[in-house]
C-alpha cells in the first residue's frame, strides 16, 4: 500500500504543525511541496479549497485541515501523550488555547504582518491586539513548562509555528518584549529535533 500524500508549503504554519504530528507520530507520508502560483492539478482535484496542508490517506480520505491532520496523527501514535487524553480539564483548555490562536491572534497576526493591506490602524496596534495573547501564553508558561502542564501537548504544537511567525515580524522588537518565558518557549521549540526534521528544504512538485 502507498503511504499517504501530505501536500504541503514549507513555510506555512498549518503545514507546521501537520508535519510536526505526522513526524512524532513517526507516519511515514509522501511529502508533496506546492508552489503557491502554481498549485499542483494533483491537490486541485482532491481539495479544490487550494490551501495546504492536505492529507491524502492511502484509503482515499482526504483531510483538508491542519488540526483534523493532527488528531489523524495522533489518534495512530501518541508516545508521549500530547492530547493528555486522560485529562479532560486539560483538554478543554487546550481547545480553547487553539480556538484563541487560530481565531483572534491570526487575524492581528495577519494584519501585523501586512498592515498596508488593512485600513484604519498601524502595524504597532495591530501587534498590541496579538499582544492579548501572547500575555496569555506568558502567565501560564510562568506556572510550568509548557502551554498545558509539564511535559508538550497538541496546543503547543498547534500554537507555536503562529508565535513563530509573529515573533519574526519584528524579530528585535520580539526579544526585548516583557515575555520571558514565551521567548524561551520559542526557543526551545525552534531547536527541537522535531522542526529542524520538517523544516528541511525540498523542491516544489507541480
Amino acid at each position: 500500500m502507498s503511504p499517504p500524500i501530505l501536500y504541503s508549503y514549507r513555510r506555512c504554519p498549518y503545514a507546521m504543525r501537520a508535519r510536526m504530528a505526522l513526524r512524532y507520530a513517526d507516519i511515514a507520508v509522501q511529502i508533496e511541496e506546492i508552489s503557491l502560483r502554481d498549485k499542483p492539478a494533483a491537490m486541485l482535484a482532491v481539495s479544490p479549497k487550494g490551501t495546504v496542508p492536505v492529507l491524502v490517506l492511502s484509503d482515499g480520505r482526504v483531510l483538508e485541515q491542519s488540526l483534523d491532520i493532527m488528531d489523524w496523527a495522533l489518534s495512530q501514535t501518541d508516545a508521549a501523550d500530547w492530547r493528555y487524553h486522560n485529562d479532560a480539564a486539560a483538554q478543554a483548555t487546550m481547545q480553547k488555547l487553539i480556538a484563541n490562536n487560530d481565531g483572534e491572534f491570526k487575524a492581528a497576526l495577519d494584519r501585523y504582518k501586512y498592515p498596508e493591506r488593512y485600513t484604519g490602524h498601524s502595524a504597532e496596534v495591530y501587534r498590541a491586539q496579538g499582544e492579548q495573547f501572547l500575555q496569555v501564553l506568558e502567565n501560564r508558561l510562568s506556572q510550568q513548562d509548557y502551554l498545558i502542564g509539564q511535559h508538550i501537548s497538541r496546543a503547543d504544537i498547534a500554537i507555536f509555528p503562529f508565535i513563530r511567525q509573529f515573533a519574526r515580524v519584528d524579530q528585535a522588537w520580539f526579544d526585548a518584549a516583557p515575555y520571558p518565558k514565551l521567548q524561551a518557549w520559542l526557543k526551545q521549540l525552534c531547536e527541537s529535533e522535531l522542526f529542524l526534521q520538517i523544516m528541511q528544504k525540498s523542491t516544489p512538485n507541480r
